[in-house]
């Protein structure tokens, strides 16, 4: 069982080092790295690691879930992902390269920057909502600004 074994110890890592909120979610990690797994075997394999789930994504036993992380994860991804942001009354909208919005959404979804409330991916185009236009207004210029950041 090489194969179970090896996608066991990527899940406890993964798990480990950022938030994953979905079965789906981490069949793409897993996939991305070569490791294919069914819904059915990322089910046991879940269920047989202990693997809990809350509000934060998936958390394995003992661990708090990583929060921290996130930011972090934010500010790489608009470094290698972001193209433009400008706001649009209440919205903030990203453009990315082609086949790179979904990946920003979800970082943007797993950070919570102050003042966004939610994401809508396209291709190649983040919608972030915001609560007002001087609350969207901010959140163009924080994401501007870690672009920019070193």
């Amino acid at each position: 069982m090489p194969g179970k074994t090896r996608r066991h110890s990527r899940i406890r890592e993964l798990i480990a080092s950022r938030r994953v909120h979905s079965q789906e979610e981490l069949g793409a990690l897993l996939a991305s790295e070569g490791l294919h797994a069914t819904q059915g075997t990322l089910s046991r394999d879940l269920r047989e690691l202990g693997v809990l789930k809350g509000p934060e994504g998936y958390s394995l036993p003992g661990q708090t879930p990583v929060r921290e992380q996130a930011p972090r994860e934010l500010e790489r991804a608009i470094r290698e992902r972001l193209v433009s942001a400008r706001q649009a009354g209440n919205l903030v909208i990203l453009r990315t390269a082609p086949g790179h919005a979904s990946a920003l959404a979800v970082e943007v979804d797993r950070a919570q920057p102050e003042g966004a409330v939610g994401t809508v991916a396209g291709d190649d185009t983040v919608f972030v909502a915001a609560p007002s236009p001087a609350k969207a207004a901010r959140l163009t210029r924080l994401l501007l600004s870690l672009s920019a950041s070193n």
